[in-house]
């Protein structure tokens, strides 16, 4: 994939916080869906949001999904788009897998059942039998569960519980006989927050605050830093789900649902340079618009998805519920060669 940097524009766009840029963002190259899941089972309404992936290694055309609907639980899902199992869980938003080990394939969503207090609810995925069993549930902090990413540390897994005010909450959970978690710090952003990502690599994390951009905080550093702004040209409010692509000792890339133009704004790590926009545009599955939630995994998942998936929640699926589009992503990497368009240069 072909990294532009655009450090004039980014420069102006990190700056320029002072008022609202109208909306003429870059151009976007398009790609289509290779697969979408069946519509989540509450109809009418806002509700599907965030999917983790688990890539089963040894089948990768048999790896799972896990997905929220927001208004009633948690379906797990195959590569064809069938749902595999649901479990009533009640509000739960973002989601968020890791693969322990010992301890199996552990998923934890956040809570938003009591909005004076988040919670983080804890499953173990029974990969053949593609079902969720409970594990408990922890403290998530005082206010209304949202956003949710993990990190798998050295020192165990690590949940960032991100309420809906601007705090981020970062627990230890113990995964032992008896679930259990600590809290290690807080993380204070001004206005609504929810999507964030940990680079698995050295436990940096990335956030989003919707009406603002993206933060990255070191590993257990509570000091964090204004890497990406709501510019309308690069990333268009609201920020949404955030993703990792990891290469190399620190490169790679970070992809960000720039859900006010429906797109997907890449950059490059380390630096944080814009490096591309795209769209999931209609083919022989709907586009997608107003995505929340996104999910990319690195790896084969069988010939239709043959050098990772990218998978992106879809606000309006015509006169279905909502759902979530599969997107192979080596169709992207094939389109950003050709961004951006030669007649429309940012």
């Amino acid at each position: 994939m072909r990294k532009t940097v655009m450090t004039l524009a980014l420069a102006t766009a990190l700056t320029a916080c002072v008022t609202t840029p109208p909306i003429n963002s870059w151009p976007a190259v398009t790609v289509t869906a290779s697969g979408e899941t069946v519509p989540v089972g509450t109809a009418n309404d806002d509700a599907a949001d965030d999917p983790a992936i688990w890539r089963n290694a040894e089948n990768p055309a048999e790896s799972l999904i896990v997905a929220t609907d927001k208004k009633a639980g948690l379906y797990v899902y195959g590569l064809d788009g069938k749902a595999r199992s649901f479990l009533d869980a009640g509000l739960l938003n973002n989601v968020d897998l890791a693969d322990m080990g010992d301890a199996g394939i552990i998923v934890v969503a956040s809570d938003r059942n009591d909005p004076a207090n988040a919670a983080l609810q804890v499953f173990r995925l029974n990969t053949a039998e593609a079902k969720l069993e409970p594990l408990g549930s922890v403290p998530g902090g005082t206010g209304e569960g949202y956003g949710l990413c993990l990190s798998k540390r050295a020192d165990g897994l690590h949940a960032f519980s991100v309420l809906k005010d601007g705090t981020v909450e970062e627990y230890l959970l113990t995964l032992g006989d008896t679930l259990a978690s600590t809290h290690l710090r807080t993380r204070n952003i001004a206005t609504q927050t929810e999507g964030c990502v940990a680079d698995p690599r050295d436990g940096t994390l990335y956030i989003g605050e919707e009406n603002a951009g993206i933060w990255r905080y070191a590993a257990d550093s509570v000091e964090g830093e204004l890497v990406a702004t709501i510019d309308n040209l690069q990333l268009v409010a609201d920020v949404e789900g955030l993703a990792i692509y990891p290469e190399g000792e620190d490169g790679g890339y970070l992809v960000a649902s720039s859900q006010g133009d429906n797109a997907y704004a890449l950059y490059s790590l380390p630096g944080m340079e814009p490096a591309g926009r795209f769209r999931i545009a209609a083919g022989m599955y709907g586009a997608t618009e107003e995505t929340d939630g996104i999910e990319l995994a690195q790896g084969s998942f069988g010939p239709d998805y043959p050098a990772g998936l990218f998978v992106a929640q879809d606000g309006i699926n015509g006169d279905a519920a909502q759902n979530f589009k599969l997107v192979s992503w080596s169709k992207v990497e094939e389109a950003m060669k050709s961004w951006p368009p030669e007649q429309e240069q940012p």
